[in-house]
């Protein structure tokens, strides 16, 4: 029985030929995320932004009123700003809303905040349901804040480090570099979108970091192995070279993660949509910056054949001859 073959033996696309353009076009997208999240802001979930955060269903068939809900809540004299969205279906709504200073250090605000909101929506809307209340204070929602930045930085440092080890530092400045344009280019994802970012979204970049890793050492490991093999190749060449011997198995790693991800992004929980979203987004991203990040910064940081060919010393020399090999 033949074997399906997705990607054909002896490719020879040649990547790197574009590899300015594609460069550049990395760089405008990285400035134009940080741009996006600096203008824009992130959609914090409660987690971050603190507050409370109602889950909240109507009828089936009745799409929930959102103006309508937002008025209601507004008006009540506790409730400040309140941010009304679709949550999953039509008739599911998330209801955010901010907690008073003073509920910092007497949670019986928050507790009788809840049972106003709960109550003037019953009274509304009779059918609602209330499915869901979470509340996170202002103190602990920063605490998460600086724990989800202090984990993606060290998680990125670390990934750098150990690329540094196992090849030579400018492996390791090549795989920080396409980390970093993976991280700001969903970060931008999300600011765009207005998607809600959670302690969930941190978890799917963090996975984006180990996918996009892993992908950059397979073709780094092939690269290493073709500059011992191949020392008259030009790099650019060598690199190509590289990038299709691994083609396969990145189509083939991509492929199945998607068979996973597309269920779940089409049928699965509004729950987990960001989630999803995010890490099927980061699959493309970070296979794109192992190919078009890493792999070039490598020629411009001046890397050839012979880079890592130890260079033989006087006392090596003077070895030699005395073994009669001179």
């Amino acid at each position: 029985m033949k074997l399906l073959k997705l990607v054909p033996d002896n490719t020879n696309i040649a990547f790197l030929k574009l590899r300015v353009p594609f460069f550049v076009l990395s760089l405008v997208l990285i400035l134009g995320s940080w741009a996006a999240v600096l203008t824009k802001g992130l959609n914090f979930g409660v987690d971050f932004a603190g507050g409370q955060e109602i889950h909240a269903v109507f009828p089936a068939g009745e799409p929930a009123p959102i103006p309508e809900l937002r008025a209601t809540l507004a008006a009540l004299p506790q409730v400040d700003g309140p941010v009304v969205q679709q949550f999953g279906q039509p008739n599911e709504v998330s209801i955010r809303i901010k907690l008073p200073d003073a509920a910092e250090d007497n949670p019986e605000i928050a507790a009788q905040m809840t049972r106003d909101i709960n109550a003037a929506l019953k009274s509304a809307y009779p059918a609602i349901s209330i499915e869901r209340v979470d509340s996170v204070s202002g103190k602990v929602s920063g605490e998460f804040r600086n724990q989800a930045v202090f984990a993606l930085a060290l998680a990125m440092l670390a990934v750098a480090i150990y690329i540094w080890i196992r090849f030579e530092w400018q492996f390791g400045v090549g795989a920080l570099y396409a980390l970093f344009h993976d991280v700001s280019v969903t970060l931008g994802l999300f600011a765009l979108t207005g998607m809600e970012f959670s302690l969930q979204i941190v978890a799917a970049i963090l996975a984006i970091i180990g996918y996009s890793l892993n992908d950059t050492i397979v073709v780094y490991d092939r690269i290493r192995e073709n500059l011992k093999k191949y020392r008259k190749m030009p790099l650019p060449e060598l690199l190509d070279l590289s990038v299709n011997e691994t083609l396969a198995r990145t189509v083939m790693t991509s492929l199945t993660l998607l068979v996973a991800l597309v269920p779940l992004l089409a049928f699965g929980p509004a729950s987990l949509f960001g989630l999803v979203a995010a890490i099927t987004a980061g699959l493309f991203i970070g296979t794109y910056s192992s190919v078009y990040m890493a792999a070039p910064l490598l020629i411009w940081m001046g890397v050839t054949s012979n880079s890592f060919v130890q260079t033989e010393t006087a006392a090596d020399r003077q070895e030699k001859l005395a073994r009669g090999e001179g």
